[in-house]
């Protein structure tokens, strides 16, 4: 079957690059494996066993299956492709091979529950979405089933969607309402067992969660309202001549300010900005309505006094059919405002849009901002003369950068991570530090540190965080991932191997933001210093 396979790949590559004619560079090997690899698992019920495969997942160009009954795998079969297979009653691991355009591949185990007994024990979980109105998710589990239909119940929507059991499936109705939905679990069996219940789909009136944390640095930002900033003084957000309703609310203990009946309003600072050096304007909204969106800069001038026919300049950039029911995060390029050709003594900002007078807009994390010519990102060799690597210790561990005690062996660089882990620090104690860049997966998913430790068999842990996913019980990301690497020297630097690939729900899709190191990790302080550099992607 080699040259059929030959023969998909040459057609694939010949549609990519007809399609990619203006592009004369094109990096195959830049290219990540594919990601977000699964498979939907059907099976006929007719007591035949025969289960059909539905593979997925993103930057696949064909996939292969390995049924895990000890027959020969299937052939390869083009994205949007099924496979089928006929089993005897059993429990299988099966695996899914997703291959890429330049033939970097990923594998995924999916267990096969092959049962000729009707679904037992059916359980259904209905939520609505907390974020998005009007979306309702379906969970269901039942013994001997591989999968279950859903009959969401809207009127023109006769088809079910299908899921794995105990997968869940998500659907957004046109309208809030009351609606019958149907759960169908089934298994190779004949008999199928069902669940009816009515469930009312939710209208989100206003964010229940709040806009993303910003994380560009401080230094590079001018910030007009923002929890994560220190913001420059404003006289007012509403003008006596605006035309809309102000409250300051708090959303999940973050301050937003919400404008309804908006037509137009404006906010002034106390003293004219000189955004001059600034090149983005940044705004997180959240409508429920709004089919248009505008923003208004004006500068007054050198005098800092708006007069017909001065020296004022003003621009408004208008954002057409805006996601509604959820926070956007906008960031426009300050040279779009064309017609503002001074940007050094801003004085006013102006909000408006469509309905006119008739919309609610939540309005959170308005600044200013600039791309630094240097960013905190990986690789993190400590060097820069102009970044300030701001380390946080905790569980009584002390984090700083200092000149390297050690140039000796690998390591003979300037400036090196310091963590002193005191005496009775915490098990799980460490240092963490912020990115401003998060990782560019074409340059590999392994990082490779040097570290300096005083002992042998000492367990380093790494960790990466996406600092603005939910937060645990004790206030931590829980969207994560760890490796953790034993030291084989002491006394002496040594380069150690993280792959981020061993660290289960790791994903080159999830920008994580935060590097976190544990020195010792499961063991209390003993007041000893570690020492780390160079931290760096690798292949």
């Amino acid at each position: 079957m080699k040259k059929i396979h030959s023969i998909i790949s040459l057609f694939v590559l010949a549609v990519f690059f007809s399609c990619s004619s203006d592009n004369s560079d094109i990096d195959l090997d830049g290219l990540e494996a594919p990601t977000n690899v699964s498979a939907l698992t059907t099976v006929t019920q007719d007591n035949t066993g025969k289960v059909t495969f539905v593979p997925k997942g993103e930057g696949v160009t064909q996939y292969k299956i390995s049924f895990g009954d000890g027959s020969a795998d299937s052939d390869y079969i083009g994205a949007g492709s099924t496979v089928a297979h006929v089993y005897k009653e059993g429990i299988y691991k099966s695996k899914i091979t997703a291959m890429g355009l330049n033939g970097k591949t990923t594998e995924v185990e999916k267990e096969v529950v092959v049962s000729f007994k009707a679904p037992e024990n059916l359980i259904v979980e209905i939520t609505n979405d907390l974020t998005v109105s009007k979306k309702v998710t379906v969970k269901a589990t039942a013994d001997f089933a591989l999968f279950y239909d859903v009959y969401f119940g809207e009127t023109g929507k006769p088809d079910p969607i299908s899921a794995n059991n105990g997968e869940a499936v998500s659907y957004t109705y046109q309208n809030p309402g009351v609606y019958t939905i149907r759960v169908v679990s089934k298994s190779a069996a004949i008999k199928t067992t069902e669940h009816t219940e009515q469930f009312e789909a939710i209208l989100i009136l206003a964010p229940t969660s709040a806009a993303p944390t910003p994380t560009k640095s401080a230094a590079n930002v001018i910030s007009l309202f923002s929890d994560a900033y220190t913001n420059v003084p404003m006289g007012t957000w509403r003008t006596s001549w605006s035309d809309a309703v102000l409250d300051d609310i708090s959303i999940a203990e973050n301050a937003v300010k919400k404008y309804s009946n908006l037509n137009f309003v404006g906010a002034e600072p106390t003293a004219t900005i000189d955004a001059s050096a600034m090149t983005y304007l940044h705004i997180d909204v959240w409508s429920l309505d709004f089919t248009e969106f505008r923003i208004k800069l004006v500068d007054f001038g050198a005098n800092g006094v708006y007069e017909t026919g001065g020296d004022n300049v003003e621009h408004e950039i208008k954002v057409t059919a805006p996601e509604q029911g959820k926070w956007v995060s906008l960031d426009i390029p300050l040279s779009d405002f064309t017609g503002l050709t001074t940007r050094a003594h801003i004085a006013q900002l102006i909000l408006s849009g469509n309905p006119s007078g008739s919309h609610t807009v939540y309005i959170d994390n308005f600044y200013f901002y600039k791309e630094p010519t240097e960013a905190i990102k990986l690789p993190l060799d400590f060097e820069s003369s102009t970044l300030t690597y701001t380390w946080g210790g905790f569980g009584n561990v002390d984090a700083s950068v200092i000149a390297n005690p050690n140039k000796t062996g690998i390591n003979v660089s300037d400036k090196v991570l310091k963590l002193d882990k005191k005496s009775g620090a915490e098990t799980w104690g460490g240092a963490s530090l912020n990115l401003e860049n998060t990782l560019d997966y074409t340059k590999g998913t392994t990082v490779k540190i040097n570290v300096w430790s005083p002992k042998v068999g000492t367990d380093i842990l790494y960790k990466m965080e996406l600092s603005t996913s939910p937060k645990d019980g004790n206030g931590n990301p829980t969207v994560f991932i760890e490796v953790k690497v034993k030291t084989t020297v002491a006394n002496a630097w040594q380069e150690l191997t993280f792959d981020l690939t061993t660290a289960p729900d790791f994903s080159t899709s999830i920008k994580y933001d935060r590097v976190i190191l544990f020195p010792d990790f499961g063991k209390t302080g003993a007041g000893e210093t570690f020492y780390f550099d160079d931290i760096k992607q690798s292949n």
